[in-house]
């Protein structure tokens, strides 16, 4: 008989509450969790069907080692010992700028980062190369210079606003928010809300909206630049707002006094009078906004994000119920890495700056291709598949050519893995205890702790018992007394009270508490991650008691335990704090106000303007598609499911064309074509539909994925040249990469 299991989706960000069906070790059936506070029960088609991610044939279930030009199976011990001698000789020999880590923390896997960044701290690198720098980090610089640190940035507080602004995201495919489908549809349907949705086609999310504009691709910053002038010049901007709560106002004014904003609307294709609109709607209306790829990886990406916060500022919808609000947090999902301080590392070859403590994968094969001394030598990658999931797959696979090692742990033979020198078997999310710190709610503060739902097979590890193994290997774990292992298995008080005296003893063994908490406690309990969740709770913040206390725990000296017991007593996650609803208190500006003038976006802002833009966005003989590279639909889901099976009998990789284009160049639907852009050419078939924008075509990511000895869909990636990217936060330009368009010969 099987049995019904608490979990969640961990194929996007929200990570929806789910329940699956688990019988002879197997998940074969998936519902929505209705008793999970956030989700409420909802869940999209990808997350039905989650068990075509957690069975495949392609599980690994042992460590290996590429010897020749195949790979033999080493015990754990052999691997650890061996990857720590090489990663210590690379560092010794060439600096520790010469090694980083990519990866750690996928959609829902979050606590095996601390232990990977703490093993490289100690290694004396700071080379940390992650997703959320694939798309995000330009966001997070802009709204991190308004709010003082980059972690501190601001979503949609949908709940409280009646009009949603939302650019370049397409939210009933690609959610972002929790019940993304569901709210969206309340504001289209509801007489008292408004839906505006800013994109160059009528996507899903533009069918159902109140007004759509149909933006020309690649001009969002240059709508952004004129809506603001609209607004100030019809002084429609919320003065009273501005004089208490916004610095710098006066020295942004210039960006927009003189600007013709009704040329910068026509370049934009766009109706001037509507534009006109919807700037007084979003300035005297309780709106709030969303930006999503079409912004994130689009031109002028990062001063996108920098205008879109002034937006907000101006019309006073910033750290407002109703607006956007920056939500409460466990743990930040980054560290604060100004590019102004001299301390904070940047890119050897390519001289990008960290954000958020993390580096943009665009710039890693040039890193290692460089010819400077301490040039990137030894990768260690989990939980990601730069191969497909990065851009410019090429380049990816000269650049790891040449690396002296690479060791991948992942729960599948991958691309990526094939290339590796050590291939390490990873528990899945369904195999392990876990979580997300996408916790993106306001003003409660959400957590739910995963629980293993199947047994693994063959001897997979937690990701993170791998980092604790491998520092013990490097010798950074101190002695840890007999006494400390004997009360782990004792109350979690007493615990507490015997690792304080050892930490009052060993204020060395302190630094790396994580380490010491998994070998004695995590021991105990079967889980580093839960242990690792406990010591997290016991050395609250006084913001998150604070927090904590407003959802209803009792304040003492073992609130953190009384908290993570609630955790554990509640495996469809729970509601754990209620920030302070004076949102402006989370600011930490020197000011103690949202600072919106950043003196480096000066000259980029002003460069922002019509007749630089119509000149640039001129059709290119060569390339006179533009290619969307990674349209969101429900049957891709980035490499995260490589069974094929889950969209069987369905069309699911095409190439995205409208039939006025398909007229023109006489290609019909079911054709193959050949792609061709300056970073190479891949092979898709042709998929004839209005949702297409004439001009623009897409395809979708997550595919050219190998199953079974063949290759599903088309790699997307093939297509992004990795040079193609922000000026300052180094993410790639997916949606507007020029192409052309040819039929196959066979």
């Amino acid at each position: 008989m099987g049995e019904w299991k608490s979990t969640a989706c961990i194929l996007c960000a929200q990570n929806c509450g789910l329940e699956v069906y688990v019988e002879d070790n197997k998940i074969v059936k998936v519902r929505g969790e209705k008793s999970n506070p956030r989700s409420k029960g909802y869940v999209c088609r990808k997350g039905m069907n989650i068990a075509y991610h957690q069975h495949t044939n392609q599980r690994l279930t042992h460590p290996l080692k590429k010897v020749g030009d195949s790979y033999e199976q080493i015990s754990w011990e052999q691997a650890i010992k061996e990857i720590a001698e090489k990663l210590q000789s690379v560092k010794d020999e060439y600096g520790p700028r010469s090694i980083a880590y990519m990866g750690g923390g996928g959609q829902g896997c979050h606590f095996e980062t601390a232990f990977g960044l703490q093993v490289f701290r100690k290694l004396g690198s700071r080379n940390w190369y992650n997703a959320l720098a694939q798309e995000l980090t330009g966001e997070f610089w802009a709204q991190g210079r308004a709010t003082g640190k980059q972690y501190l940035f601001a979503i949609s507080d949908d709940e409280r606003a009646d009009m949603f602004l939302a650019s370049g995201w397409n939210g009933m495919v690609t959610h972002q928010i929790p019940r993304a489908p569901l709210v969206l549809r309340e504001f289209s349907k509801n007489p008292d809300k408004l839906l505006v949705v800013i994109d160059p086609r009528k996507s899903e999310t533009a069918q159902i909206a109140d007004i759509h504009l149909p933006i020309r691709p690649g001009t969002d910053a240059l709508l952004m630049r004129a809506m603001i002038t609209i607004i100030l010049e019809n002084n429609w901007q919320d003065t009273d707002y501005i004089n208490q709560y916004v610095s710098g106002f006066d020295k942004i004014l210039p960006w927009f006094e003189g600007f013709d904003a009704r040329e910068a609307v026509r370049v934009c294709e766009l109706d001037y009078e509507q534009v006109k609109e919807v700037a007084h709607l979003f300035a005297t209306r309780k709106s709030c906004f969303h930006a999503d790829l079409g912004i994130l990886m689009n031109r002028h990406s990062t001063a996108t994000s920098y205008l879109q916060v002034i937006l907000q500022a101006v019309c006073g919808r910033l750290c407002v119920p109703g607006g956007n609000v920056i939500p409460p947090y466990l743990l930040p999902l980054g560290g604060h890495s100004d590019e102004r301080n001299a301390k904070t590392w940047r890119t050897l070859e390519t001289d990008f700056p960290m954000i958020m403590g993390m580096f943009p994968p665009n710039v890693m094969p040039e890193e290692i291709m460089s010819e400077h001394p301490e040039h990137l030598r030894a990768v260690i990658v989990t939980q990601s598949n730069p191969l497909r999931g990065f851009a410019d797959t090429s380049a990816y696979e000269e650049a790891f050519e040449k690396l002296d090692f690479l060791v991948t742990m992942d729960i599948n033979m991958t691309e990526t893995t094939r290339l590796s020198d050590y291939i390490l078997p990873s528990r899945s999310a369904y195999e392990s205890w876990d979580a997300s710190y996408f916790s993106w709610n306001w003003p409660e503060l959400y957590f739910k702790m995963r629980r293993p739902v199947v047994e693994p097979e063959g001897e997979p590890l937690e990701m993170s018992e791998f980092w604790v193994r491998l520092a013990d290997q490097l010798g950074f774990i101190p002695p840890i007394p007999d006494s400390l292992y004997q009360a782990a298995n004792g109350s979690r008080k007493e615990y507490a009270q015997e690792l304080g005296t050892y930490f009052s003893q060993n204020p060395e063994a302190a630094k790396i508490a994580p380490f010491i908490l998994a070998k004695t406690l995590g021991k105990a309990m079967g889980s580093i991650n839960l242990s690792t969740l406990w010591g997290v709770l016991l050395r609250l913040s006084k913001r998150v008691r604070k927090d904590a206390v407003r959802a209803g725990f009792t304040d003492g000296p073992w609130l953190g335990d009384d908290i993570f017991q609630a955790i554990v007593d509640h495996p469809e996650g729970l509601w754990i704090g209620q920030s302070n609803p004076d949102n402006m208190t989370m600011l930490r500006t020197e000011t103690g106000l949202l600072e919106i003038f950043a003196p480096e976006m000066d000259e980029w802002i002003r460069s922002i303007e019509p007749s630089s833009e119509e000149q640039a966005l001129k059709k290119n003989e060569e390339y006179p598609f533009i290619i969307m590279l990674g349209r969101h639909t429900p049957m891709n889901m980035n490499c995260m499911m490589r069974n094929p099976e889950w969209n069987q009998g369905k069309r699911a990789c095409t190439l995205a064309m409208n039939p006025i284009d398909a007229e023109k160049i006489g290609m019909i639907d079911g054709q193959m074509v050949q792609v061709t852009t300056e970073a190479g050419s891949e092979k898709i078939e042709l998929g004839i539909t209005s949702e297409a924008r004439p001009g623009q075509v897409m395809v979708p990511q997550g595919f050219g994925l190998e199953y079974n000895g063949e290759v599903y869909g088309m790699n997307a990636n093939r297509l992004a040249k990795n040079t193609h990217r922000d000026r300052l936060a180094g993410t790639p330009l997916h949606r507007f990469v020029p192409c052309k368009i040819e039929p196959v010969i066979e």
